[in-house]
């Protein structure tokens, strides 16, 4: 059985989580947790000592091997609901808040469902029916991830909107951009990269572009070049300040991508992770 791991973001620092087959529950890295919740040098020391002051969070952590940043599986402690509930709770006042919020969801929880449906895209197989470098394949995967979450999901906006002080395609000429966008080639990097691009300044939805055309571009890479990003290489404020630049310069996004390439295209870890950072770079920057 394929092990089922995910990376969720707190305060913008990855929490590695893992399925645990024996009490069907998701589990979290405490030593993440902390790390992202406490201000100290060395979350490992700290973790000790909440032990060792309160050892009834032991009846709630159980060991199990998580990927370090080495690539390599090392036993760790992982705690359960329950556990990160006790944590929360002798933690100081704004602290524990936020890491109540972030155990329900609170942060957005409409993104965690919409995450979920992503994964089923991939782990389902459907993604290989998914139609590759056009509009109406980039609308079956908006529509699949969006589904029940978006009145709109996989329909083309018919309104314009900006972000940023950046106006996107005008709804009025938004068909013609878009058949324009099917006729660009995608079969080498550059091409695929180009047609990216303008597929985000089209911005065909009126929400969820960013994770469907992520997806989207990956689907280009593999059909012709064998390749697929590995985007958790790529830092997400560089990726943020790329994509802003690149409708006039699309030479930082284009390297980015490049050395961000990998040919390890089947496998699950990687995909279920870059899902993950995908998702996080659509996260609202928050302050504690």
């Amino acid at each position: 059985m394929k092990e089922k791991t995910s990376i969720r973001y707190f305060n913008n620092k990855p929490v590695r989580s893992r399925f645990d087959e024996q009490s069907s529950s998701w589990l979290v890295c405490v030593i993440d947790l902390i790390n992202a919740t406490v201000d100290t040098s060395n979350p490992r020391i700290y973790w000790y000592a909440v032990k060792r002051r309160h050892p009834e969070l032991v009846t709630n952590c159980k060991q199990l091997k998580m990927t370090a940043s080495d690539g390599k599986l090392y036993s760790t402690d992982c705690l359960n609901h329950n556990g990160i509930n006790m944590l929360a709770d002798i933690l100081p006042g704004k602290k524990r808040i936020a890491l109540s919020e972030w155990l329900k969801g609170g942060n957005n929880p409409l993104d965690e469902q919409s995450k979920k449906k992503a994964y089923e895209l991939y782990e389902s197989g459907i993604i290989n029916d998914i139609e590759v470098g056009t509009t109406k394949g980039l609308q079956e995967i908006h529509a699949f991830i969006f589904d029940g979450l978006y009145d709109f999901a996989g329909k083309i906006r018919k309104k314009n909107i900006s972000k940023g002080g950046f106006m996107f395609a005008n709804a009025q000429f938004l068909p013609d951009i878009l058949k324009r966008i099917d006729q660009m080639p995608k079969d080498a990097y550059e091409q695929i990269i180009e047609k990216y691009i303008e597929m985000n300044i089209a911005h065909p939805f009126m929400e969820g572009n960013g994770r469907a055309t992520r997806i989207w571009l990956d689907l280009m890479l593999k059909n012709s070049l064998h390749k697929c990003v590995d985007w958790s290489k790529i830092d997400k404020k560089d990726y943020m300040s790329a994509m802003a630049q690149s409708p006039t310069d699309e030479s930082l996004i284009s390297e980015l991508i490049s050395h961000a390439l990998t040919s390890d295209i089947d496998n699950r870890e990687l995909i279920m992770k870059g899902i993950d950072y995908s998702y996080y770079y659509e996260e609202v920057e928050r302050r504690l």
